[in-house]
């Protein structure tokens, strides 16, 4: 049987270059190359993209990757046809793929740009099609197309940074004049909670809308909810199907970026520690989400359980969520019966099916 052409895109600029790596590694070690032609790519924090030359994918979180003695400087072509080009001095390589898993996380790897790279060159990739994720990576557009879905979700409100320039005091006046503190505030388009901060007081709001400004022009400020964070993970194309539900312990304030990947503070408890009528409810919830925005391949979408009367409120959708092997999207599957290679090969297909 013929093998398929797998071109693994990572790294990138964005503030999640780190996760990325961790992802790609995972993604990377779940692939059979007895399937699979294998072309890991990576993208520097500066940019430069490198087809790494070796199968030691242990090498990709420390960074050791970049200065593999087997590397090319590499790029795929927007021009349909030309695939992945890899240049050797005065020489160009060019090497057919089938499909891209896009393991980026963040701006220009999450937001639509890299897919629409991928859309121009014609060559089927792994998630969500420009539109929808560049809406999943606008926690605003998300909140716009999840109101219409009646869906419930946590009351929010929009400030821009040329506010928080010009006239701090007077946004600060405004959330109070909408919420109670505490409250969340959040870069609208980043993920793995890099910039979000949860703010007590005056002060701390000052702090938040300033750190969230150094990420965003678009700030999100959010009520709290006090309840239990629930995910879940969603894979398919026209017929969407949801995992069991996992429930995050932060161990921390919030589940912030830390909790996520530096501390070992979070626990997960999977299934999630609610009833199922409301996992079930969950689980509706997510793939209508996950359809109104109009997902593809896979997303992760979060919420909140509250407490008291199991109420469902949406948090975030995540079009390109971590995978790593502490991340929630593979161990969500495979605790639904769906192991990692197995789970990585659907995502493939899946990407293969909707670009026929």
């Amino acid at each position: 049987m013929k093998k398929i052409s797998v071109c693994v895109l990572f790294g990138g600029i964005s503030p999640e270059h780190e996760v990325s790596l961790r992802s790609a590694e995972f993604v990377l070690n779940s692939l059979n190359p007895e399937k699979y032609n294998i072309f890991p790519v990576g993208i520097t924090k500066n940019g430069d993209w490198i087809l790494y030359g070796g199968t030691d994918y242990s090498l990709l979180p420390s960074g050791e990757w970049k200065d593999f003695p087997d590397n090319r400087r590499a790029a795929i072509s927007p021009v349909r046809g030309q695939g992945l080009l890899s240049f050797e001095g005065d020489c160009v390589v060019r090497e057919w793929i089938d499909v891209v898993f896009p393991v980026l996380h963040g701006e220009n790897g999450e937001d639509g740009a890299m897919q629409g790279l991928l859309q121009l060159a014609g060559i089927p990739y792994v998630g969500p099609h420009v539109s929808a994720s560049a809406v999943a990576m606008d926690k605003t557009l998300t909140k716009l197309v999840v109101d219409k879905a009646g869906v419930r979700q946590a009351d929010w409100m929009l400030v821009n940074n040329s506010d928080i320039d010009l006239r701090l005091d007077w946004v600060m006046d405004q959330v109070e004049k909408k919420f109670q503190y505490p409250v969340f505030v959040k870069p609208a388009g980043t993920g793995s909670s890099v910039g979000v901060s949860k703010a007590a007081n005056r002060e701390a709001l000052r702090d938040a809308l300033l750190k969230a400004g150094t990420y965003d022009s678009k700030i999100l400020v959010e009520e709290f909810i006090n309840g239990r964070e629930i995910e879940v993970a969603v894979m398919g194309n026209a017929s969407p199907v949801a995992s069991i539900c996992g429930e995050i312990d932060s161990g921390a304030e919030f589940y912030d970026y830390d909790a996520k990947y530096v501390t070992d503070t979070s626990v997960a408890y999977i299934p999630a520690r609610i009833s199922e009528e409301a996992a079930e409810q969950v689980r509706d919830a997510a793939v209508r989400i996950y359809t109104a925005i109009g997902c593809q391949g896979l997303s992760r979408v979060d919420f909140f359980v509250t407490y008291e009367g199991d109420e469902i409120i949406f948090n975030e959708i995540n079009s390109i969520p971590g995978f790593t092997s502490i991340s929630m999207y593979p161990k969500l599957f495979a605790a639904s019966g769906i192991p990692a290679e197995e789970l990585v090969e659907q995502l493939l297909n899946l990407a293969m099916e909707a670009n026929k």
